[in-house]
């Protein structure tokens, strides 16, 4: 599978990664033993860039990932986590050097690690990434060895034009797809100049993009396609980036047809990970998988051509006229 790096990430990332969120909690039961059996997939097919939180499961995905790791014992398998989302109350005052350790030593036990890969903060209040202590701190973190990069994890553009200022910082993960195009126009070149690597979450915007949800369809009590439609756990934009459910599934059946017409023999997923792969910019894409089949299928799209142009004007005709009015503002 082909790789991406940036100048300022000591890594080189496999275009499609593995999001790790499925394998902790918040989208129904995975087993542990299919939760392995999803990482074992995916490395199969070429996915050596993993991307976990110690919030996932209270560390559950972590530590199945440590047990990956032990077993397979690659050293080009690379593990970005994130920390901040665990601090009680969830305020700018939690975000201190004595907590980020605390927070980091945590998250090396869980995936049994000395060094963390990189450590990104998990979409802490705003004011955090406007806090020149925040990255002081972080630079700490790197000088004594216990993270060897960190990045940041966002929720809206603007922090993640601020983050990139600081030059510690080697990564910032912002949603975008095909229904979360805002990224494109200012965000991208920028993170693209300062050579900052950009990992795309909620890449088929929690699944719609697949084209297999209807308004019927019933999510798992326990799923936060369920709990979380209108913002009531965390923010609304990481399900169904923000879309309101019922437009997000009658505007994905026009995806679906619109990527059909260009005949490539995939998925309406793949195509629309390939969409973010072709992204200028763009150096990773994490799709989340419950099984086996859905990482082998996420990973293919790493190999497959890119979308042609009638075709991404179709593409972005359906956000201009379906999608933009609902989240293009508010994020």
């Amino acid at each position: 599978m082909e790789t991406r790096t940036t100048s300022r990430l000591p890594f080189d990332l496999s275009v499609v990664g593995q999001g790790c969120w499925q394998l902790g909690a918040d989208w129904g039961n995975v087993s542990e033993d299919a939760a392995l059996e999803v990482l074992e997939a995916a490395y199969d097919a070429g996915v050596r860039f993993l991307d976990t939180a110690d919030v996932y499961g209270d560390g559950r995905s972590e530590r199945v990932i440590g047990q990956f790791l032990a077993q397979r014992n690659d050293p080009d398998v690379t593990v970005f986590t994130k920390m901040g989302r665990r601090a009680q109350p969830f305020d700018a005052a939690q975000f201190t050097l004595d907590n980020f350790r605390a927070w980091s030593d945590r998250s090396r036990e869980n995936l049994g690690v000395d060094t963390l890969d990189l450590v990104q903060l998990h979409c802490p209040p705003s004011a955090v990434y406007f806090d020149g202590s925040t990255y002081d701190a972080l630079d700490i973190l790197v000088d004594e060895k216990r993270i060897t990069a960190y990045g940041v994890s966002v929720e809206t553009v603007a922090e993640g034009l601020e983050a990139i200022k600081h030059p510690g910082v080697a990564s910032v993960q912002i949603i975008l797809n095909a229904f979360r195009r805002k990224p494109l126009e200012e965000f991208l070149p920028a993170a693209a100049q300062a050579g900052v690597a950009v990992i795309a979450r909620v890449p088929l915007a929690s699944g719609l993009l697949s084209g297999r949800y209807t308004t019927d369809t019933v999510f798992a009590a326990d799923d936060h396609r369920n709990y979380n439609r209108n913002g009531d756990a965390f923010d609304v934009g990481e399900t169904f980036s923000g879309v309101p459910y019922q437009v997000g599934v009658e505007t994905a059946a026009k995806f679906v047809d619109v990527v059909k017409m260009q005949g490539i023999d995939a998925t309406p997923a793949q195509r629309a990970l390939r969409w973010i792969i072709d992204q200028p910019g763009v150096t990773t894409v994490i799709p989340g998988a419950r099984n086996q089949e859905q990482a082998r299928a996420n990973a293919a799209a790493g190999s497959q051509p890119p979308l042609d142009e009638e075709t991404l004007a179709s593409v972005k005709a359906l956000y201009e006229n379906y999608i933009r009015e609902h989240v293009h503002t508010r994020w």
